[in-house]
């Protein structure tokens, strides 16, 4: 079964970080994890050379092409039709797809390995989202994604001071609701690390409200960065 019924993928909901900011928010990728440890964490629990994988709320299709060289075919998923054109610009070499967690446009059972960063697993209510999912994994196959830990660095740090910020996914409830579910955590101590200040300062205005930001750019006007570190959920569906 291709899950093909919903056109207007009610669940839905535009990040205005990336939909809205779709420049900005390439910078905020290229300072992502600087040295690859939340890639070499993903790869290391499900591998993906020569495996389909799909990247569920590709965005603007950043990280497809970290994905191509290795795995066997790559499918990028996303509902935002402002970024759907710069996925499927990126590289020729992955497909990519509207749709979203909900309704994946691909059959069942067709996929080894699905990877979402920062998209829609923001528990409660994302059961549908993570049916699905399992309905488009192979046996044996693994959903990861990647979400903010509120524990260590200075990013949790600001999330915790921020009531919006922080509302977005991360903590104790996060974690609950997955170990609920048969996932395993895994955190990961990592940064953002940019070449410029002004991008710094973008970025970080643009995650954030404008006075925790502007309070912890003031407090901290030498660095190109903060400490960030990344939980990342697991669950690998039986059957293998």
């Amino acid at each position: 079964m291709v899950r093909t019924d919903d056109n207007d993928l009610s669940d839905f909901s535009p990040a205005p970080n990336q939909g809205e900011n779709a420049a900005l928010y390439e910078l905020e990728n290229e300072a992502f994890d600087p040295e690859s440890l939340v890639l070499a964490a993903m790869r290391a629990r499900a591998p993906w050379r020569g495996r389909t994988l799909v990247d569920l709320g590709c965005g603007s299709g950043y990280w497809l092409t970290r994905y191509v060289d290795e795995a066997g075919e790559v499918v990028g998923v996303e509902p935002d039709e402002r970024l759907l054109p710069l996925a499927t610009a990126r590289d020729a070499r992955a497909k990519v797809l509207r749709g979203s967690a909900e309704h994946i446009p691909l059959p069942d059972e067709s996929a080894d390995v699905v990877h979402a960063r920062f998209a829609y697993f923001f528990p409660p209510g994302c059961d549908a989202g993570l049916a699905e999912v399992m309905r488009v994994l192979r046996p044996g196959g693994t959903l990861i994604v990647i979400d903010n830990d509120l524990e260590h660095g200075d990013f949790a740090t600001l999330l915790r001071s921020s009531a919006w910020a922080a509302a977005q996914g991360g903590g104790s409830p996060t974690d609950t609701w997955w170990a609920e579910r048969g996932a395993d955590r895994t955190t990961v101590h990592s940064e953002w690390r940019f070449k410029q200040r002004e991008d710094f300062e973008a970025v970080l205005r643009m995650e954030f409200p404008a006075e925790i930001a502007n309070q912890w750019l003031e407090t901290h006007p030498e660095r190109l960065g903060l400490s960030y570190s990344y939980a990342l959920f697991a669950i690998t569906k039986a059957g293998a």
